[in-house]
């Protein structure tokens, strides 16, 4: 539906509108990307389950860290909004967003299984020799990224660069704040069937100055999501999110430059499944 607000932002799938001074509501679409590209085709749903997600961990990790969730219904500023949005939308605070993405790595894999092979270590992380793709860290790693803008790639940086851009101990707090959420979060995942073996977080002051957690958290698009069953050191984990779709892109040609090409109806249907089944394992509930 339109929202009669003003549209801030319009990222590659959240849209953000003002709300007022203090509030923005922040909204997930359907919209699929991949390398940076926004896709043709729609993953039905998607939006609201990212948002319902996103929400469970925000509520299970206030004990943690504070949020950005408000608890203002979206009724409350647009009172025209049907369920859908209601379903896909939050009503959050404004905060200053600090100019870092937190990673966190559990396990080896993507680029971090690159920069090991090629040098021993993940983004300057020195790291037993011998380690196996996807196998389990022997501690949980910290590897920020600086935040690119529009357009740009975000920048994997050492600790000492986070500390160069937003002080020591704000950055000391990011990292211990991230690791602990981490592991809470993994505990949570692993009873359910799922190991998350990498996400990132993002994190904004409030006018107090605080520390809050931001944005999305948890969710098969900012974290790599594997199944618990089937999952086998030395091989490359089938994931629950978009995964199959990257992978039918690298088989076209296709310069990863706009427009997008379509995705096959059956692909679509078996990453939507995909996004289903990661809501019902963490929330405990059928979407």
């Amino acid at each position: 539906m339109e929202i009669q607000l003003p549209l801030l932002h319009q990222g590659k799938v959240r849209d953000v509108y003002q709300v007022d001074d203090k509030h923005l509501l922040m909204v997930a679409s359907d919209r699929l990307s991949a390398f940076d590209v926004v896709l043709p085709d729609a993953i039905s749903n998607k939006g609201a389950l990212l948002t319902q997600i996103s929400n469970h961990w925000f509520e299970m990790l206030r004990p943690i860290i504070k949020n950005h969730l408000t608890g203002i219904p979206v009724a409350q500023v647009i009172p025209h909004a049907d369920d859908d949005l209601k379903q896909r939308a939050v009503v959050v605070k404004k905060l200053k967003a600090l100019p870092c993405e937190a990673i966190v790595r559990g396990y080896i894999i993507g680029s971090g299984w690159k920069d090991y092979l090629a040098s021993g270590m993940v983004c300057g992380i020195q790291l037993p020799e011998n380690l196996k793709q996807a196998e389990q860290l022997p501690e949980t790693l910290f590897t920020p990224s600086s935040k690119a803008a529009v357009g740009d790639h975000d920048e994997n940086i050492s600790f000492d660069q986070l500390v160069n851009l937003i002080g020591q101990d704000r950055a000391a707090q990011i990292k211990q704040v991230s690791i602990e959420i981490y592991q809470q979060a993994s505990t949570h995942a692993l009873n359910n069937g799922i190991i998350i073996a990498d996400t990132k977080f993002e994190f904004g002051l409030d006018d107090d100055d605080e520390l809050v957690l931001m944005d999305e958290v948890l969710t098969p698009d900012s974290s790599r999501f594997w199944r618990a069953s089937s999952y086998q050191v030395g091989t490359s984990p089938e994931s629950f999110d978009k995964q199959f779709i990257r992978d039918y892109l690298e088989t076209l040609d296709w310069d990863k430059q706009p427009p997008g090409p379509h995705i096959p109806a059956e692909l679509i249907e078996k990453t939507a499944e995909k996004y289903h089944e990661a809501y019902q394992r963490i929330t405990g509930k059928t979407y």
